[in-house]
């Protein structure tokens, strides 16, 4: 039997080679981890003491339904950011739970008074964050006990054209040293994680203390070590200062 000339062109046009099976990937359980920053509409604080306080239980509600799913924190800016109000820090394994809270969040009547200031999504390269157990080494470079500081500045961070001309090795070398500056304040915890191809920005860099003037002093060490020097300026910074949702959600008036 004979083929046709497009069949027979077809039947040799392979890009790859066929595979004998599915291809495995490393078992790596990589986290989501999702900033967003919030800002109330003025007339919320128009409305009247028993009508803040219902759709304020309501929100709540919604909010601990998805305690199980998430390391979950809440983060206060009122009187820091004219940006923003209310940070949700959210770590999880779907990115599907992060985008079904926030729609069931805005669906609350509270939902309708807040607006999105801003929202950073980035991944860890492995399962990094823990929460506040007791079963954790704080100072592992593997585990990251999430949410331990009551300040937490966060900072979006992309790199000059320029660092790309490097090589990889280079690269990692230039952020371990910016992670060994971070080693001279024991009281900071330091999280990188990648938002590369999610955002405009290459890095979500954050730090959980309990000192801000601690995070001022190594702010200005770190503009000194090589890295620095391929950072884009005028990124914002965000100071967050962690309470309970209940406590965030009076600060708005």
């Amino acid at each position: 039997m004979h083929h046709s000339k497009d069949q027979a062109e077809s039947a040799g046009l392979r890009l790859v080679p066929e595979s004998k099976g599915a291809l495995e990937l490393p078992l790596v359980e990589k986290q989501f981890v999702n900033f967003m920053f919030f800002r109330v509409n003025p007339d919320w604080r128009k409305l009247d003491h028993e009508t803040k306080s219902i759709f304020k239980r309501e929100f709540q509600g919604v909010y601990d339904s998805f305690q199980a799913d998430f390391l979950l924190y809440s983060y206060s800016l009122v009187g820091f950011d004219s940006k923003a109000d209310l940070m949700l820090w959210r770590i999880g394994l779907s990115l599907d739970l992060i985008q079904d809270m926030t729609a069931k969040l805005f669906r609350t009547n509270l939902g309708s008074y807040l607006e999105t200031a801003e929202n950073y999504l980035a991944v860890t390269k492995k399962r990094t964050f823990i929460p506040e157990d007791g079963l954790g080494d704080p100072q592992s470079r593997l585990h990251v006990i999430a949410g331990g500081g009551k300040y937490h500045f966060v900072y979006p961070c992309a790199k000059q054209p320029e660092w790309y001309d490097k090589a990889c090795d280079e690269r990692d070398a230039l952020m371990e040293e910016n992670f060994m500056v971070g080693q001279k304040f024991p009281n900071i915890r330091i999280h990188l994680t990648h938002a590369f191809g999610s955002s405009d920005h290459e890095y979500l860099i954050s730090f959980e203390t309990d000192e801000p003037r601690d995070f001022l002093a190594l702010t200005e060490e770190l503009r000194q070590t090589p890295a620095s020097k391929f950072t884009l300026r005028g990124m914002p910074v965000y100071t967050c200062r962690k309470r309970t949702l209940a406590e965030c959600l009076d600060a708005l008036g």
